[in-house]
């Protein structure tokens, strides 16, 4: 029988057997494969750790848009950002080594990268470089060296303070208040209650740095005039399925400590609304979105691109 070789349950020593293995050491070796798929099936969740020299918002989106794919409970994510230096980096990577861990990165500078690696490796915990590769193509492309300035990201530049402007526009506009603002706004938002108006508008100026302004639609209330005034091209429709506004609407109606029977949770009424706000859309001429079944980001990037087209 030739030599054979057993990895340790740690999974980074390997024993070399020099010489045939009796029934009792076969046993044993059977016995330490079984307590490794225990192991493995019985670990702590896996933690991917986000590493930055900046604020780490990148690698967190990254890892959040990888983790969605998988049934919840299988991972987790915790940013640690600021890298400020390579001896933070080692220490980093020791606390990492914990439990079963990942590493996903977005260093920008060289020595920052090369030190990630080379401790990782030392503890046997896998790495991805998030940045580092797109740099360097984009380099090699363009014959350019890269700035290599970690934060360059979150430069207080000129779109920096439009987005700044954009947020404050978005709150002073919020909810209908002063309808004449309406007409300095680039994007309006229309709709009912609880169709996601706000967080939109506020979407829109922090990610595109446009001006938002959202009006609601009262059942049995005019819009203001001055909507009826504006391109329309730069209005839009928020509509809902009556079900889930229902559902939506209950739910606040019971946070918020309101009585069972109250109008604003009623499906008549509701039905009524949502007919009234098609209606208002028809004469806007509006271009219309379904929420329905759509996440903030979603509708907003909707929003953005019909704008742009």
């Amino acid at each position: 029988m030739r030599a054979k070789l057993v990895f340790s349950a740690s999974a980074r020593h390997v024993i070399h057997l020099e010489r045939p293995l009796d029934n009792r050491e076969t046993a044993a070796v059977d016995d330490q494969k079984n307590d490794q798929k225990k192991l493995a099936a019985d670990a702590s969740e896996l933690v991917v750790f986000t590493v930055s020299d900046s604020s780490g918002e990148t690698a967190e989106a990254v890892g959040r848009a990888a983790l969605v794919q998988f049934p919840p409970g299988r991972a987790s994510i915790y940013r640690l950002p600021q890298v400020k230096s390579c001896q933070q980096l080692a220490g980093l990577v020791r606390e990492c080594a914990n439990g079963r861990a990942i590493i996903a990165y977005t260093l920008v500078l060289p020595e920052y990268r090369e030190t990630l690696e080379a401790e990782a490796a030392k503890f046997f915990i896998p790495t991805i470089d998030l940045l580092g590769p797109l740099i360097s193509r984009i380099s090699s492309i363009t014959q350019t060296a890269p700035l290599s300035q970690p934060g360059r990201l979150h430069l207080l530049d000129e779109t920096y303070f439009k987005r700044i402007e954009a947020v404050d526009f978005a709150i002073r506009f919020d909810d209908g208040k002063n309808p004449d603002g309406i007409k300095q706004a680039d994007i309006v938002l229309v709709g009912v209650s609880r169709t996601s108006k706000t967080p939109n508008c506020m979407y829109l100026a922090h990610h595109y740095g446009l001006k938002a302004a959202n009006v609601p639609l009262v059942f049995g209330v005019d819009p203001p005039l001055s909507l009826f005034q504006i391109n329309p091209k730069k209005i839009f429709g928020l509509a809902i399925d009556p079900y889930l506004l229902q559902e939506i609407r209950t739910t606040r109606s019971i946070v918020l400590g309101m009585r069972s029977e109250n109008d604003y949770a009623d499906p008549d009424r509701i039905r009524q609304e949502v007919r009234y706000a098609k209606k208002i859309f028809r004469e806007l001429k509006c271009h219309v979105i379904d929420v329905s079944a759509k996440a903030i980001e979603e509708t907003s990037s909707e929003i953005f691109l019909h704008l742009r087209h």
